[in-house]
C-alpha cells in the first residue's frame, strides 16, 4: 500500500458493490450519529436549566464527555487490536445504552457526571474498532478491484454526516415529551445497533490477526510520520472546532443573534451528503492523499482568510454573514478533502496488526491538539486585538500544517 495516486475507479460502484461486512459497518456509524445527535445538541439546555447546573459546570460536564472518548480512542483501539472488533463494539453499544438510560434519570452532579463519563467512553470502544475495521477493508476494497479506498471513507463520512442531520431533528420531536424520553429514544438505537452487531457481526474477520496488548505504543511514538499526520489532522480539527467557538461570536456580531447558526450548519452537513462523493471521487482519480490533504488544508485557511478581509469593514445584516457562510463553505470542502485522505493514509502508516491502535492514536493526539488549542483561540479571540488579526492568525495554522505533512512513500 502506499500514498501516491490511487487507483482509478474499477467494477461496479456503490454501496450495492460493497462487501456485506462493509454496508453493515457503514450503515452502523449511520446509525451511530442519529443515536448520539438525538441527544448531545440539547444537553447543556439540560443541564443548565433542569438540572440546575451553573454554566462553569456544564462546560466542564461537556468537556469531560469529549476526553472520555476522544482522549481514550486509543485504549479502544487497542482492544479491538487485541480482542478484535466484535467483543469491543458489542461492549461500547451496551455501555452507551446504560449510559443514556442512566442520564435520562440523572438529577445530582455526581450521576450527571458518571453517566457523561461512561457515555464518552463507550464510544471511545466502538468508534475506532469500527473506524479501523472500514479502513481495512476499504483496502481490502481497493486490491480487490473495486476502486479508491477513500471511496469507501466517503461513503462512510456521508453517513455519520448523515446521522448527524437526522439525530437532532429525532430528538427535537421527543424534546416536546422531555428530556429523559430523548436519552431513551437514543438507548433504543444503540439497543438495535447491538441486536443487529450480535447477528451480523462475524467472530472472525477474515485477514485480521489478533495481536498483544503490549508492545505496539513505542513503535507508534516513534513512527514521526504517523505522528506528523496526527498533527496535521490535528491543526484541521482546531479549525473545524471554530465552527463552535469563532463562528458563534462572528454570526452574533453581523446579525445580533446566533439564529443564523442553524442554517449554516445544515449548509454544512448537507454540503457533505450531497458533494463528499464526488469530492472524493475527483480527489482520487486526480491526486494523491498528501495533495488532497494539502489542498483541504488551503481551502480550510481560505475560509479564515476570507473573514479577515472582510471583518474591518464591519458589516451586519445580509452581508455581514456572507464572509461567515464562505468560511463554512470553504471549511466544508476542506473537510471532504482532507477527513477521507487521513483515513486512507493511516492505512500506509500503521504496523502490521496495529491499525486499531493507530486510529485510535490519531483521534488522540488529535483531540489533545484541540484541546490546548481551543484554550488558545478562546484566548485571542477576547484579547481586545484588531478584528481581523484572530481570523488571521487561525488561517496560518492549516496553511503550515501542510509542511507538517510527510512526504509521500
Amino acid at each position: 500500500m502506499t500514498a501516491t495516486r490511487l487507483a482509478p475507479r474499477r467494477g461496479a460502484k456503490g454501496a450495492s458493490a460493497l462487501s456485506p461486512l462493509l454496508r453493515l459497518l457503514i450503515l452502523t456509524q449511520l446509525a451511530f450519529n442519529i443515536g448520539f445527535f438525538a441527544v448531545l445538541p440539547f444537553l447543556a439546555g439540560h443541564l443548565g436549566d433542569t438540572v440546575g447546573m451553573a454554566g462553569w459546570l456544564v462546560g466542564f460536564v461537556l468537556g469531560l464527555r469529549t476526553f472520555s472518548q476522544q482522549g481514550l480512542f486509543v485504549v479502544g483501539g487497542a482492544l479491538a487490536d487485541r480482542y478484535g472488533v466484535r467483543p469491543v463494539v458489542l461492549a461500547g453499544c451496551v455501555l452507551r445504552i446504560a449510559g443514556f438510560g442512566w442520564l435520562g434519570h440523572a438529577e445530582q452532579t455526581w450521576t450527571v457526571i458518571g453517566a457523561v463519563l461512561l457515555i464518552g467512553f463507550a464510544a471511545a470502544l466502538f468508534s475506532p474498532a469500527v473506524e479501523s475495521e472500514v479502513a481495512r477493508q476499504a483496502v481490502v476494497h481497493e486490491e480487490s478491484g473495486g476502486g479508491p479506498r477513500t471511496r469507501v471513507l466517503a461513503l462512510f463520512t456521508v453517513a455519520g454526516q448523515a446521522g448527524a442531520f437526522v439525530g437532532p431533528l429525532l430528538g427535537a420531536l421527543l424534546l416536546a415529551v422531555d428530556f429523559r424520553a430523548v436519552c431513551l429514544a437514543g438507548a433504543g438505537v444503540f439497543v438495535l445497533v447491538l441486536a443487529a452487531h450480535a447477528r451480523l457481526l462475524p467472530q472472525h474477520i477474515p485477514g485480521r490477526s489478533r495481536v498483544q496488548a503490549r508492545g505496539g505504543i513505542g513503535p507508534l511514538l516513534r513512527n514521526r510520520r504517523f505522528l506528523a499526520l496526527c498533527c496535521a489532522y490535528g491543526t484541521y480539527l482546531l479549525a473545524y472546532n471554530q465552527l463552535y467557538l469563532a463562528l458563534p461570536a462572528e454570526v452574533e456580531r453581523a446579525a445580533a443573534s446566533q439564529a443564523p447558526l442553524a442554517w449554516l450548519f445544515a449548509l454544512s452537513s448537507l454540503l457533505v451528503v450531497t458533494a463528499q462523493l464526488p469530492v472524493t471521487r475527483w480527489a482520487g482519480e486526480r491526486i494523491d492523499l498528501r495533495r488532497s490533504m494539502a489542498a483541504g488544508l488551503v481551502l480550510i485557511a481560505a475560509g479564515f482568510a476570507v473573514v479577515a478581509v472582510a471583518r474591518p469593514a464591519g458589516q451586519t445584516g445580509t452581508a455581514g454573514l456572507l464572509p461567515a457562510a464562505c468560511f463554512v463553505l470553504l471549511l466544508t470542502l476542506g473537510q471532504m478533502l482532507v477527513v477521507p485522505a487521513t483515513r486512507a493514509w493511516v492505512t500506509d502508516l500503521a504496523d502490521e496488526g496495529r491499525l486499531g491502535l493507530y486510529t485510535g492514536a490519531l483521534s488522540s493526539v488529535s483531540g489533545l491538539i484541540v484541546l490546548l488549542g481551543s484554550a488558545a483561540t478562546g484566548t485571542l479571540l477576547d484579547a481586545g486585538l484588531p478584528p481581523a488579526v484572530p481570523w488571521l492568525l487561525l488561517a496560518a495554522v492549516p496553511a503550515a500544517a501542510v509542511a507538517l505533512l510527510p512526504r509521500r512513500t
